[in-house]
């Protein structure tokens, strides 16, 4: 029997086998999703039908729907010149998100002209490489205490140029640096303490304390973070384990002239230009939280602060607009992710169907038991998050009808405005009609598709801890304090 399976296996081996054909799919580009994504809007447009609420004067006179007043208008489905005008259109919407890129990338360059980044990445590398996971938690808790407070997960796409480097130099690859910026900020920003844009925003419409809740939205927050550095550190054990996985990574960062010298030191001038970085970093924060500055001031601001910081370094006038140049090239892509992606949003605006899809969750949601309604307000507001992914536009739109909503089923108002944290913040790293999360990917050199395949595991238990803590806050009753 023995020998007959022997020439069995020669025969076998002897013969012709068929070659398996390595698979064709390729995922296709972020500007073939995102058009993609405009196109089938544009589709829809003829099948939704139109509607629109009416419209009151919100606390502070800004415009804000009025949920008792909806209604079914005329069709305005998307002809051909809107669909080819969305993109354009998209970018004018998004304009000062883009701009505010441009001079993220211009800031960032300027540091990196005048040694800082080399410095930090450095001087980070040798602190922590024979202990390297314990920066995981060190950066995810600043970075998530950042947008915690000041709300803007946009600055991941200044984290991410800086941890690539930081990361492939202790053994990690890019997904790593990644995961860091978006799990850090996306967490912070779902789990917000006095974000204005969101929680800020909310407690106005809902005519609540300003920031009241503060403790219970801490303690959401700080179990939101642990399970993301939790699985951060996991990651990083895979790639300990893994080494081939980061090779290809690392010779990309060579190939590029990326890698870090031997030793860096950094000038009289060079001190003073890091020392000035840090300061108007900090002169950031406050001004978001004192002075709730949008997304153009913060663009001036950052151009302000890249002019200031590189002359303190001693930059000429010509590497100063040089560096600027460069960093402009570097966030052009991103950037231009951001203006397609609101492109989706403009298509559902001109045809007006975004108030027929929030009239039609708000009419599913109420229909819930009452004891789970807060969960289909998680939900809804998740999936709502898809064509808003704006923090401030998607409370404009919703929260005026989720507060009645709230008061109808029992459930506190308090309670609402987290769900509303949690359905916009979950999402944000996920949908690709998220412009700055695309643009943090892209900056990366990830597909939206790896990063999808990596990321949904933590999205799942982010959720569950979403709605444990918004069951726990329905059932006490949780109030404004």
């Amino acid at each position: 029997m023995a020998k007959r399976q022997e020439e069995l296996e020669r025969q076998w081996e002897s013969e012709p086998q068929e070659e398996v054909a390595p698979s064709r799919f390729k995922f296709p580009h972020i500007y073939v999703l995102l058009v993609g994504l405009i196109a089938l809007m544009s589709v829809l447009s003829y099948i939704i039908p139109a509607g629109e609420y009416g419209t009151v004067e919100g606390p502070d006179g800004q415009e804000m729907i009025d949920p008792e007043a909806f209604q079914f208008i005329d069709a305005a489905p998307i002809g051909l010149m809107e669909f080819l005008t969305a993109v354009p259109n998209g970018l004018i919407d998004a304009s000062a998100v883009v701009f505010f890129t441009f001079m993220i990338g211009g800031v960032f360059m300027v540091m990196q002209a005048a040694g800082l980044i080399h410095f930090g990445v450095d001087r980070l590398t040798r602190t922590f490489m024979h202990r390297r996971i314990l920066i995981i938690p060190i950066l995810v808790t600043a970075f998530a205490s950042i947008a915690a407070f000041v709300g803007t997960p946009e600055l991941s796409l200044l984290y991410v140029p800086i941890l690539i480097p930081l990361m492939i130099q202790l053994g990690y690859n890019k997904l790593m640096a990644a995961g860091i910026a978006l799990i850090a900020t996306s967490g912070g920003f779902l789990g917000s303490i006095t974000n204005p844009g969101t929680v800020g925003l909310s407690h106005e419409l809902a005519e609540l304390p300003m920031y009241s809740g503060a403790l219970y939205r801490a303690l959401v927050l700080s179990t939101i973070i642990l399970a993301g550095i939790l699985f951060l550190m996991y990651y990083a054990k895979k790639l300990e384990r893994n080494p081939e996985l980061v090779e290809a990574d690392r010779r990309e960062l060579e190939e590029a002239g990326g890698g870090v010298p031997e030793a860096v030191n950094l000038s009289r001038r060079g001190k003073a230009a890091g020392i000035t970085a840090i300061v108007m970093f900090l002169g950031m924060i406050i001004g978001v939280l004192t002075f709730q500055w949008d997304f153009v001031q913060l663009a001036g601001y950052f151009l302000a602060m890249g002019v200031v910081v590189g002359l303190v370094a001693g930059l000429s006038g010509e590497g100063l607009s040089e560096a600027f140049n460069n960093g402009f090239r570097q966030v052009l892509m991103g950037a231009m992710i951001i203006g397609i992606a609101r492109g989706v949003a403009v298509v559902m605006e001109e045809s007006q169907i975004i108030d027929t899809i929030i009239f039609a969750l708000s009419t599913v949601v109420s229909q819930l038991p009452q004891s789970i309604t807060v969960l289909g307000m998680l939900g809804s507001q998740g999936f709502f998050n898809f064509f808003v992914p704006s923090g401030s536009g998607q409370a404009m739109i919703t929260m005026p009808i989720m507060i009645p909503l709230a008061d109808l089923v029992g459930t506190t108002r308090q309670t609402a405005i987290l769900a509303f944290q949690l359905g916009d913040g979950i999402s944000n790293i996920l949908f690709p009609t998220s412009g700055y999360f695309m643009a943090t990917i892209a900056a990366a050199g990830i597909s939206w598709w790896k990063w999808t395949k990596f990321i949904i595991p933590l999205l799942i238990a982010w959720t569950l801890i979403g709605m444990v803590y918004l069951l726990t806050a329905h059932f006490i009753g949780w109030g404004p304090f």
